[in-house]
């Protein structure tokens, strides 16, 4: 249960890929104007960093690299894990463009270029990277103790709730941004400026969340 505890607070907050990792900036700025269209880049993110997962883990695990019974390598391509996962990626995105473009063109609309750009995502790829032997455990949750043992499952949950912690923060971004929007804001700080300083607070009170010992 600890374990559990640990990997979604880490997910969500003590290690939020936005405001910690500072991955997957482009559409945090970019499709934050409007809630509605920060919401639907938040589930398509999310939905693809579980695919991802999904489809990477065995691959990285299984594919990429092979042994005999006796436990010799027959090969090992794992130093290709990039380019591996990319591919996977972009493949999981096209799908997911055309399923959107076919349900709900207003919010495929709203989504624009940053729809796509979803393939060239640094917190997609981040996520992938966690659960695949490119990092190790104690960059992801510290204080788990021996007991935690790396699988789909954990990755798999790991991959959900970084996709809500980065929807999270992009519903508070657009919320924030859509009430300025009220106000009468200084030519010289009005549009990406100001942008930029609510960002800077929002990650100021996600550090709050690092000093928190569970």
């Amino acid at each position: 249960m600890s374990a559990f505890i640990l990997i979604i607070l880490s997910a969500v907050f003590t290690n939020n890929f936005i405001t910690v990792k500072t991955y997957g900036i482009c559409p945090f700025l970019g499709v934050s104007k409007k809630t509605s269209s920060a919401v639907g880049m938040g589930i398509a993110v999310t939905i693809v960093m579980v695919l991802a997962t999904l489809v990477t883990y065995p691959v990285y695990n299984y594919v990429m690299v092979a042994h005999n019974a006796d436990g010799t390598e027959i090969w090992n391509f794992q130093f290709l894990w990039i380019i591996f996962f990319i591919f996977i990626i972009a493949s999981l995105v096209q799908m997911l463009e055309m399923i959107i473009r076919k349900i709900s063109p207003s919010l495929y609309n709203s989504m624009g270029v940053y729809l796509p750009l979803i393939t060239t995502n640094c917190a997609v790829l981040g996520v992938t990277q966690m659960f695949n032997g490119v990092t190790s455990l104690g960059d992801i949750v510290t204080g788990v103790g021996t007991a935690f043992t790396m699988n789909i499952g954990w990755a798999l949950l790991y991959a959900l709730f970084a996709g809500v912690g980065f929807t999270l923060v992009m519903i508070i971004m657009s919320g924030l941004r859509e009430r300025l929007n009220c106000y009468k804001t200084h030519k010289a700080l009005a549009g990406f400026p100001v942008a930029m300083i609510t960002a800077c607070f929002i990650c100021m009170a996600f550090m709050v969340f690092s000093y928190i010992k569970i």
